[in-house]
């Protein structure tokens, strides 16, 4: 329960402190620049590093393989023929295709299923969501942002995106067999803890919620593919290929749930700094949170029952 107190308190006080007059307007950019080119890099270093390489780890890492293209296919396809601007589409694909696996996803995994569920969920987000949030959601950023490139500024940007260079380099010292300990190591867990209560006070001072942002007909569009259709195609496809009891039920049950959870944080940091409709990404991220607790309890109804 303490993450979700976490949660709450550090999105209270970015809306206080977006209050305060003397306040650099420009602060949640700042912040969210800190975290692309400190704190994210710093979580490639300390997690990919370790992650022990194996077919059985597949089907926890594909959820998040499976459920962008999906997001970027639909939304792409849909905003294109109603016309739809650019960056809302972008800024829906971001957000709606990647789910808050770690910091939400972690604790109600534990807390339902244990140890075990916890070991699935830390390869849905690590292997998986992170993974995708580093390469594709800047290649997607890059395509639909304000400033229009060609394939090979995409690529350089991709490239050179501070994630996904330390993901790189993260995977070479896992293939190395390279063990990242000691006082670097401590280092790098004290950078990557701040990664929530920064994000969550620049969502904060963000978010800015008023009757014509809730009438956002586009926000829903978003909110209810990532609660509710997303988890509904890996229910669908997890549940036609795996037992739904021992290892293989545990880590269906498992998936479907990541899958269903708020969009993922470091989604809006990207809609953010790719300026793809900021206020709608915090929106996606702020309301996402509390209304993704109500629906994640008809998906354990649904994969405990079915």
């Amino acid at each position: 329960m303490a993450n979700i107190y976490l949660i709450v308190l550090c999105i209270v006080i970015g809306v206080f402190l977006r209050k305060i007059k003397d306040f650099p307007e420009n602060a949640p950019r700042t912040l969210n620049a800190y975290l692309i080119y400190v704190v994210l890099p710093a979580i490639s270093l300390l997690h990919i590093s370790k992650i022990e390489v194996s077919l059985a780890i597949l089907l926890p890492i594909l959820v998040a393989w499976i459920i962008f293209p999906l997001t970027w296919l639909l939304f792409g396809k849909i905003g294109k023929k109603f016309g739809w601007k650019r960056n809302t589409i972008g800024c829906l694909i971001v957000c709606g295709g990647l789910s808050n696996t770690g910091f939400v996803g972690y604790p109600i995994i534990e807390a339902i299923y244990g140890t075990e569920g916890l070991k699935i969920a830390v390869l849905v987000d690590q292997p998986g969501s992170f993974i995708v949030v580093s390469s594709l959601a800047i290649i997607v950023a890059s395509i639909y942002g304000s400033e229009k490139m060609r394939k090979r500024d995409i690529s350089k940007k991709v490239l050179l995106f501070p994630p996904f260079l330390f993901f790189l380099i993260a995977a070479a010292l896992n293939l190395a067999q390279v063990e990242i300990k000691g006082s670097f190591e401590a280092i790098l867990e004290s950078l990557a803890s701040t990664l929530t209560p920064i994000a969550l006070i620049a969502v904060g001072m963000q978010l800015q919620i008023n009757l014509k942002d809730i009438k956002d007909h586009y926000l829903w569009y978003g909110l209810g593919y990532k609660l509710l259709l997303a988890p509904l195609v890996i229910f669908i496809l997890y549940g036609l290929f795996l037992d739904k009891s021992g290892d293989q039920g545990l880590i269906y049950k498992v998936s479907v749930l990541e899958a269903g959870m708020a969009p993922m944080i470091t989604s809006s940091i990207i809609a953010t700094t790719y300026d793809l409709r900021p206020k709608m990404a915090s929106l996606l991220v702020g309301l996402g949170i509390p209304l993704s607790f109500l629906s994640l309890v008809l998906w354990y109804y649904l994969v405990e029952t079915f």
